[in-house]
């Protein structure tokens, strides 16, 4: 318990990407941010890649896009976990 309360405070930018040259919006969604209640928009960059990014605490966290109203995986993201809803959410791990 001592090293996870040693661990806190200690948070890390995180940068979250989804290729998409076409997508009107894309929201990221996910545990860290209540999932839809909080949802970060993701800017369009240059070159069709959309990116945000987010401070998280040490630890493990459950997301997925919205990319037009449409929840989507992160293809880039090799860990996954089954949700309630029948579908996978990704996982990050933040160290």
């Amino acid at each position: 318990m001592q090293q996870t309360l040693a661990k806190a405070g200690k948070a890390k930018k995180e940068t979250f990407s989804f290729e998409s040259s076409n997508a009107e919006s894309i929201m990221l969604v996910g545990d860290f941010t209540d999932w839809e209640r909080n949802a970060v928009p993701l800017k369009r960059q240059k070159n069709g890649t959309w990116k945000a990014t987010v401070t998280l605490e040490p630890g493990t966290y459950e997301y997925r896009f919205i990319v037009d109203g449409e929840w989507q995986d992160d293809p880039n993201c090799p860990t996954r976990r089954a949700n309630s809803f029948g579908a996978m959410n990704c996982v990050r791990e933040v160290g």
